[in-house]
């Protein structure tokens, strides 16, 4: 074969510009994988994520070129229009419960506490010399928000979408890790055994008037934060009506599961070698942790301030679930409280600051929304 020939033939083939870089996000991407297979970390978005991570970085492919399948899945779904955050809203919206929330008002208390991690983080990651934008789009990974996170960064600061939403996704994926040891470190023996009063039971009117209420209300005080928001509450509105199972069940089903896909594969691919290798990566995953910590530490403190007023007393531990990690976080919160007492059952009502987290994180990505962008 002609040199000149074999050489143009070698020269199309991946393995002739394959760099350090891409076997280093190879291997980050089959861990996240790894983790979201053997340990079931979050693996509806580890999964499609590491996937996305490996085939970006396969060279030549050209998967995030404009025109091609990727790109145009990122550029129109999310970049562009960002529709595929709010659409998810709609699904976790549908499969949420927000009786504990209504049996208990103290408790959206607490999920707004969990959002001090958020702004704590905002203000330390412009000391770190990051812009505004890019700051708050470190911070509301606190949050434990993967769509929120997405939703916001897509907008605010695009260039760190691929670091920030796998922080937030690792980050929700960890939850069982991070939040025990924080958990015991800020609250007594005595206080991880307090029991809680039996919720009482919430009637159909509640519930179908809660996110009808809670729209109007969110909307007019933060607008930009209607597409979360506004999705969210109209899912739980399908579920709570009881006139539209087929549209719940759609929701709950097809409609996230189809959207889980291309977001997963569109995150991981917005993350070739030379954009995600970089210092500001590892810092933003440093970050996101100090964020989350304070977010469930936060959570905790003011579940043990409200106590010193309460005739009837919180489990602080319920004060961790503030964070948007539904159910995760609230399951946590009950295995921690039942190592002192089997027969302590607080899941209930950690739930209700869990989803009083998911409604903070949102209104605080549409604070930062209308504040920061032109």
């Amino acid at each position: 074969m002609d040199a000149g020939l074999f050489y143009q033939l070698v020269s199309k083939m991946g393995f002739y510009h394959l760099t350090l870089g891409n076997i280093l996000m190879w291997i980050i991407g089959i861990i996240l994988i790894t983790l979201g297979i053997t340990k079931q970390y979050e693996p509806l978005l580890l999964v499609p994520i590491g996937f996305g991570i490996l085939v970006v970085n396969l060279p030549l492919t050209n998967l995030m070129k404009e025109g091609h399948l990727l790109w145009v899945f990122y550029h129109f779904a999310i970049d562009r229009w960002d529709i595929l955050p709010p659409l998810i809203f709609m699904g976790i919206g549908a499969m949420t419960d927000f009786g504990p929330v209504i049996a208990n008002p103290k408790t959206l208390l607490l999920g707004a506490a969990a959002q001090f991690g958020v702004y704590a983080t905002f203000f330390g990651s412009l000391l770190l010399g990051f812009s505004i934008t890019e700051a708050a789009s470190i911070g509301i990974i606190g949050g434990a928000d993967g769509p929120t996170t997405i939703f916001l960064t897509s907008q605010l600061a695009p260039n760190l979408l691929g670091a920030t939403a796998v922080a937030a996704y690792s980050y929700m994926a960890l939850v069982p890790i991070i939040q025990p040891p924080i958990m015991r470190l800020l609250t007594t023996k005595e206080e991880r055994k307090i029991k809680m009063k039996r919720l009482r039971k919430v009637s159909n009117l509640e519930k179908i008037g809660f996110p009808l209420l809670a729209t109007v209300i969110i909307c007019l005080l933060v607008p930009a934060a209607a597409p979360l928001v506004g999705m969210f509450m109209v899912g739980n509105l399908f579920k709570e009506c009881g006139v539209v199972e087929r549209l719940s069940k759609t929701a709950q089903n097809e409609l996230i599961n189809i959207v889980t896909i291309f977001l997963g594969l569109c995150i991981g691919a917005t993350m070739p070698a030379q954009v995600f290798l970089k210092p500001g990566s590892l810092y933003i995953f440093f970050l996101g942790l100090a964020a989350f910590s304070f977010s469930t530490a936060s959570g905790l403190l003011l579940a043990k301030f409200m106590n010193l007023f309460l005739k009837d007393k919180i489990n602080p531990l319920i004060g961790a679930a503030g964070v948007s990690a539904v159910p995760m976080a609230a399951r946590v919160a009950q295995v921690v409280a039942r190592e002192e007492d089997r027969r302590n059952f607080i899941l209930m009502h950690a739930m209700g600051p869990n989803v009083a987290g998911t409604i903070g994180t949102a209104t605080a990505a549409g604070l930062f929304l209308s504040m920061l962008l032109k």
